[in-house]
């Protein structure tokens, strides 16, 4: 059969790339470490929250720099996971190995410079983003962003690491050291903050050991033989301009989409942040909640670059849609599920938070309309694009998202909040109608069949 879709003449269907059964294998313990680490993310607030409003409005706004300078090492991570899986589609080990030791230097000298550059000019950053703010929740705000932008070397490192990993088929392991991870970051806090009684200090000193480790074990076991992808004699690695440079092209629009997409949040936080301490703490919990809820489906995504990059690395481009395509729906499946049961259970989250009966109606408020519109347009407007950036279009991919982010989310958002009086659900009106938009350029795209004229390697 032919259609827009993809051509099923030209797969060979009995000899498919990945099986449905491989394929949940891969994307199973993606789901769970992306989970896991949302769920941890969101026991740190509940736990954070005990101590006041104050801590939690702290580690909320530094949380939302802290994201954004991990979607920058994500971007690498989703550069890594593209190269690495196109040479493996063609069965070239050795130059999957060689991009691997050099996306390693690359992302060591970007993760030092930026954690050099938030050390040393963290107070007046803060105070430029978040200056209205209280000065108690400023002053929180800077001890838990000293120490945590400490450990952005090593969430770069075992990004970086995770991905070698799940280029080559395996997300099992970076899924077990994610689960220690976090548990060990979850006890932490608990010593910390309650034991220790060191509030915000204590949940950023946790979330740095627990980091520090990741990245040693990620790194200790890549040197291990027999497995696609080994890095070791890490003293040996000399820079290649002309292989990092392919690494950037793909690198660099993907932090450009994810640093736009994190740069309007911060826009739309500053916003927020006039509102009132209240309004801060609920749209915390809400972001959390719309966090938890989305994971699942970001893994299918994640896990779509490894499977799409490897069918056309392998030449496969009929068969790369196809994964797309049944993807995509995977993803919608699971949305419908996380979400219903995120909505479920959110009350209890948020009682068992401590939250102030003011900030949880608010955040009930907006969970309601993310539950009904997000399983209609989320899927369309994000998994797609994975596949299509497995392919090289990434320059449209960036140029879609940046331009969605600013004109939909972010001036739709600040206008409703300062012109026309509206609480935090504006952010939820604005992020709504980007979903919507991207959906629909998105799907043009897809159905042009123009991305697939790029090429990677």
């Amino acid at each position: 059969m032919k259609n827009r879709l993809y051509d099923a003449t030209k797969i060979d269907w009995d000899n498919l790339m990945f099986s449905t059964k491989e394929l949940w294998m891969l994307l199973i313990p993606i789901m769970v470490e992306q989970m896991l680490n949302s769920l941890m993310g969101m026991a740190d607030t509940m736990m954070v929250s005990n101590v006041g409003s104050v801590a939690m409005s702290a580690v909320s706004l530094v949380d939302s720099i802290n994201t954004l300078v991990v979607q920058v090492f994500a971007a690498l991570a989703t550069g890594a996971a593209i190269i690495c899986s196109h040479y493996l589609g063609k069965g070239d080990e050795r130059g999957a190995n060689k991009a691997a030791r050099q996306i390693f230097l690359t992302v060591i000298v970007i993760s030092l410079t930026i954690t050099a550059g938030g050390l040393i000019f963290c107070r007046p950053l803060l105070r430029l983003i978040f200056g209205a703010v209280e000065p108690a929740v400023m002053e929180d705000s800077i001890i838990y962003f000293l120490i945590t932008a400490s450990s952005y070397p090593f969430i770069a490192l075992f990004n970086a690491g995770g991905a070698f990993y799940r280029a080559g088929g395996n997300s099992k392991f970076p899924m077990q050291i994610s689960i220690i991870s976090n548990v060990l970051n979850i006890i932490g806090n608990a010593v910390l903050i309650f034991g220790c009684d060191m509030g915000v200090a204590g949940a950023a000193i946790s979330t740095l050991v627990s980091r520090v480790f990741c990245a040693i074990v990620v790194l200790f076991f890549l040197r291990k033989p027999k497995q696609k992808i080994v890095l070791d004699q890490y003293h040996t690695i000399r820079p290649d301009f002309p292989l990092i440079g392919k690494i950037l092209a793909i690198g660099i629009p993907a932090g450009v989409e994810n640093g736009m997409f994190q740069f309007g949040k911060l826009a739309i936080q500053s916003t927020v942040s006039t509102l009132g301490t209240q309004a801060i703490a609920a749209q915390a919990m809400t972001v959390i909640f719309e966090n938890v809820n989305g994971i699942a489906a970001i893994a299918v995504g994640i896990g779509l670059m490894t499977v799409a990059g490897q069918a056309f690395g392998a030449g496969r481009k009929e068969e790369a849609k196809y994964y797309i395509i049944k993807l995509t729906g995977y993803a919608e499946i699971v949305l419908i599920i996380s979400c219903a049961v995120t909505f479920l259970i959110s009350r209890l989250i948020m009682h068992l938070a401590g939250m102030e009966a003011e900030s949880m109606e608010l955040c009930y408020q907006m969970l309601i309309a993310i539950t009904i519109a997000k399983p209609i347009l989320w899927a369309l407007s994000f998994i797609p694009p994975y596949g299509l950036r497995a392919a090289g279009d990434v320059k449209f991919s960036m140029i879609t998202a940046t331009c969605t982010m600013w004109f939909c989310r972010v001036a739709l958002a600040v206008y409703l909040i300062r012109f026309q009086g509206f609480g935090p659900i504006a952010v939820w009106i604005g992020m709504f109608a980007d979903w919507g938009i991207r959906s629909i350029i998105f799907s043009i795209r897809f159905l042009s069949g123009k991305w697939m004229e790029k090429h990677v390697i």
